[in-house]
């Protein structure tokens, strides 16, 4: 974590990082149990595609309209911290010997118009956020399930 590598003593950040793997875990867990009792064998594999038609129960349109109204807000307070995490990734690739972004206040101006415009550009071509879902959730499935592990155990043994 960025924080931990910030912080002198890195023991404050072990319990935070305890509850928030067991909070986002226990979030994965109820989504998945709820979607699974409210669609049944009609649960797609994104439970959020089942809110996209009449759910046959009452105030079907406002759940609908809540769990949207959710997702917005939570992608709106989600993407400044992975935004922040892509840009000081792709400055220390970029750039690997330059000073600090927090010095070089043009870089980092640089950086984030050049990633804001693209990430705007991408939004206004691409048809539907499935199908950045669908493309993530493959690449994400490869890199965790095959291209993580060898990098770490080729690190190990090399």
């Amino acid at each position: 974590h960025t924080i931990d590598n910030e912080l002198g003593d890195s023991s404050p950040i072990q319990p935070v990082i305890c509850a928030s793997l067991v909070l986002c875990s226990g979030i994965y867990i109820l989504t998945a149990l709820f979607g699974f009792l409210l669609f049944g064998e009609a649960t797609l594999g994104d439970v959020l595609a089942n809110f996209d038609t009449d759910l046959g129960i009452p105030y079907s349109n406002v759940l609908n309209d809540i769990v949207r109204i959710s997702y917005a807000l939570h992608l709106m307070l989600v993407f400044p911290v992975i935004f922040f995490s892509l840009r000081f990734n792709l400055d220390d690739l970029v750039f690997p010997s330059a000073k600090s972004l927090e010095v070089d206040k043009f870089r980092f101006t640089l950086i984030t118009t050049g990633l804001i415009s693209l990430l705007y550009v991408a939004a206004n071509f691409v048809p539907s956020i499935w199908d950045v879902f669908q493309f993530t959730g493959a690449t994400a499935t490869v890199c965790l399930g095959f291209i993580f592990p060898a990098a770490i155990a080729l690190s190990l043994f090399v």
